[in-house]
């Protein structure tokens, strides 16, 4: 497994490094057996320390998680245990797909913007209804089925997830609807 391991404004010695790779080794040991690769991240929150965790599964999904606590080996445990329990969660589905998938989850590319949020005047009519774009930039499309959607979309602790439909190569969206259920859009 390909680790990253980085802090923000903070150092990051050797011994917390290898105790990152040790203790994050044996959660993933436990749930895939091809390598993946890690990106763990540790901040400061005014008195506490913060690790956020993004683990790259090889059946293409992603997992993260995050921990807090006023000490960074602590921050870094609490962090671990939530990515053990997650995966926990789900490790019969994440072994039952992995046994169907032939290959890796394939990725399309495509434009992604930011919007300018709304200035807040209600009165004033804006000169055009074009949006204006702050930003753009290349997102991946996965194409997957739709349970591995809503697992890669619970995964990742996202409220959408527009994705490529495996059965019929159309776009679509699953999504956490306000009653707590998962939608589905399916254009076809």
């Amino acid at each position: 497994m390909r680790y990253q391991i980085s802090g923000k404004h903070i150092d990051v010695g050797d011994a917390l490094q290898s105790h990152v790779r040790e203790e994050l080794g044996e959660v993933m040991e436990k749930y895939s057996q091809r390598p993946t690769d890690a990106h763990v991240v540790f901040s400061r929150d005014a008195h506490t320390y913060v690790c956020e965790a993004t683990v790259h599964l090889s059946s293409g999904l992603t997992a993260q998680a995050k921990g807090q606590a006023t000490e960074i080996y602590a921050a870094f445990d609490t962090c671990c245990e939530r990515m053990d329990k997650q995966l926990r969660r789900y490790k019969r589905r994440l072994k039952d797909h992995h046994r169907d998938r032939a290959g890796p989850v394939e990725f399309a590319e495509a434009p992604s913007y930011i919007l300018a949020a709304d200035d807040g005047s209600e009165g004033d009519e804006p000169e055009s209804l074009q949006p204006m774009i702050i930003a753009e930039m290349e997102t991946r499309i996965p194409s997957l089925s739709v349970g591995e959607a809503v697992m890669q979309m619970e995964l990742a602790h996202a409220n959408v997830l527009v994705f490529r439909n495996e059965r019929n190569g159309a776009l679509n969206v699953v999504h956490r609807r306000d009653d707590g259920n998962i939608g589905w859009i399916d254009p076809n």
